[in-house]
């Protein structure tokens, strides 16, 4: 894959899980995914399994220190590699003197509001079991909004909690198509797909081919969220 030619003027600071896996380009945590500047800051001992798991509230701290750090190293807005972090939005953007935005999750009110009626937007992600509804609330979505995670059995969930060295990409791609194709035949009603996982951009373009539904994704939502630190110019 080429590498995006870096260009904008704003810096963006990225709180990165503390992992052992790979971050392929597409992968929010990968500076090549980005064609502007950012700055990589990690949270030591935010593992997956700490982050979404009951113990989570312990982390806050060290998410705050590590995103003032980034704040001081001269960031223009902060965001995260683990749409988990939802919960996380309302203390971060209160402690920061920078816009944060933690999840992806932040998209799905704006996704409603654009769908047909009787279609609400539904989440992959990662683990549907510890996606809770708190989270969903944490952003102003819906709590009952549609979830469904990878399976525990999977590659790609194993490579992620058991943090592998290696990722067969391949069969990633076809767990994030499962579950996909999962939550649409479980929710009739999804209108349209929101990836909470950071690590699952890089098969959205094939789980829109799958499920001809539109995808919002981590890189989409930061790369929104970028737009706004540094607005196109225009010559005329």
């Amino acid at each position: 894959m080429i590498k995006p030619t870096k260009n904008g003027t704003a810096k963006l600071g990225i709180l990165v899980l503390d992992t052992g896996f790979p971050r392929i380009i597409g992968d929010v945590g990968n500076p090549d995914t980005w064609c502007f500047p950012v700055t990589m800051k990690t949270v030591k001992g935010a593992t997956p399994t700490q982050v979404t798991g009951s113990e989570v509230d312990s982390l806050l701290d060290a998410f705050i220190d590590a995103a003032n750090e980034l704040v001081n190293e001269g960031v223009d807005g902060i965001t995260t590699t683990c749409g988990f972090l939802a919960w996380l939005q309302k203390p971060l953007a209160e402690h920061c003197s920078v816009p944060v935005a933690t999840s992806s999750l932040l998209q799905i009110p704006s996704i409603n509001a654009l769908l047909p009626p009787g279609k609400r937007a539904g989440v992959v992600t990662f683990s549907s079991e510890f996606l809770t509804n708190s989270h969903f609330e944490g952003v102003g979505a819906p709590g009952d909004t549609p979830r469904q995670g990878l399976s525990k059995h999977s590659a790609f969930y194993r490579m992620i909690i058991e943090g592998h060295k290696e990722i067969d990409t391949g069969q990633a791609k076809r767990d994030v198509i499962q579950a996909g194709k999962t939550l649409v035949n479980n929710h009739p009603e999804v209108g349209a797909i929101v990836i909470e996982c950071a690590n699952m951009p890089p098969y959205s373009a094939e789980l829109r081919r799958e499920q001809q539904l539109p995808i919002y994704d981590p890189y989409t939502f930061v790369n929104w969220f970028y737009s706004s630190l540094s607005p196109a110019t225009f010559e005329n």
